[in-house]
């Protein structure tokens, strides 16, 4: 543990994708990954919000970007952003190979309309 509440470095990530949009073969905007317990999710942009919804199931409160170069920390109970902090198990985002949105093979014509502003 790292000593903050909230954050476990040793837990990997659940996969590379959201988990329940690949249940549903449904698709996401950028994932979010938490900090505790290493679930990915989509973020609020993303039609379906897992993250978000994650966060009021299980009450684990940060996530950590899961996008490629990104490394900063989002608390949905404060809704604070912090830059930087502790290292967490890799990996530490998706494949850069995996397209932003994605997958593609499951983006609608007009997934633009879709996203929450």
């Amino acid at each position: 543990m790292t000593g903050i509440d909230g954050i476990d470095p040793a837990v990997p990530p659940s996969g590379t994708g959201c988990v329940e949009c690949q249940a549903v073969d449904g698709w996401w905007f950028h994932l979010r990954r938490c900090a505790q317990c290493g679930h990915i999710g989509c973020c609020d942009s993303s039609p379906a919000q897992h993250a978000t919804a994650h966060w009021k199931a299980t009450g684990h409160p940060l996530v950590q970007s899961f996008e490629p170069g990104e490394d900063w920390f989002w608390n949905f109970e404060t809704n604070s952003l912090y830059e930087g902090g502790p290292a967490l198990a890799p990996p530490t985002e998706h494949p850069p190979t995996q397209p932003v949105p994605g997958p593609a093979d499951r983006l609608p014509q007009d997934w633009t309309t879709r996203l929450h502003r």
